[in-house]
């Protein structure tokens, strides 16, 4: 990391360490970041937001998946031509009615990333352009229980470092069959 990057780095640690649980969106160096907190700062809301505006594609890797507006997003992008492919932990393939099952009821590619003990990812990459990460787990107690965070980073190279880690995941990952 060159010094730059480490000084805004750095710099935004300590704002998001006095930030209140709501939203923010920065601007740092030419990279939009949105900053959200829960429980209740509108990670959900903008998860959900940046679902709905997807033009091409969504790549989502997941470890615990809940949220049904979320999900139904996911869904609805689905329906409208977006190529959605979704990589969740094993834990889901032995659920009664999981999000797995949600997800491949609907035609969405749902795969299993059974290679690790656990598949702990919170991400979704959307159009090659936006990274969406953080601690925030995709579930109601994410947004209304939990202390959680969640980044809304707009950046078409971070993007691509994401879209490679998640295709490796998907180069081990199986196929959902219930």
């Amino acid at each position: 990391m060159g010094i730059k990057v480490k000084s805004l780095f750095f710099a935004l640690l300590l704002f998001l360490a006095s930030c209140p649980a709501f939203g923010l969106v920065l601007n740092l160096d030419g990279v939009s970041v949105g900053v959200y907190f829960s429980p209740n700062g509108g990670a959900m809301e903008a998860i959900v937001r940046e679902v709905d505006r997807a033009q091409s594609e969504i790549l989502v890797q997941a470890y615990s998946f809940t949220s049904a507006p979320i999900a139904k997003a996911i869904v609805k992008a689905h329906r409208r031509g977006v190529r959605v492919s979704v990589i969740l932990d094993k834990s889901q393939k032995g659920e009664g009615y999981s999000s797995a099952t949600f997800f491949s009821n609907a035609g969405v590619e749902t795969l299993i990333d059974d290679k690790h003990a656990i598949a702990h990812n919170k991400v979704m990459v959307i159009d090659g352009a936006i990274v969406i990460t953080g601690s925030y787990n995709y579930t109601q107690a994410a947004e209304s229980r939990n202390a959680e965070n969640l980044l809304v980073i707009r950046s078409r190279e971070l993007a691509e470092v994401y879209r490679k880690n998640w295709f490796a995941h998907r180069d081990h990952s199986v196929a959902f069959g219930r």
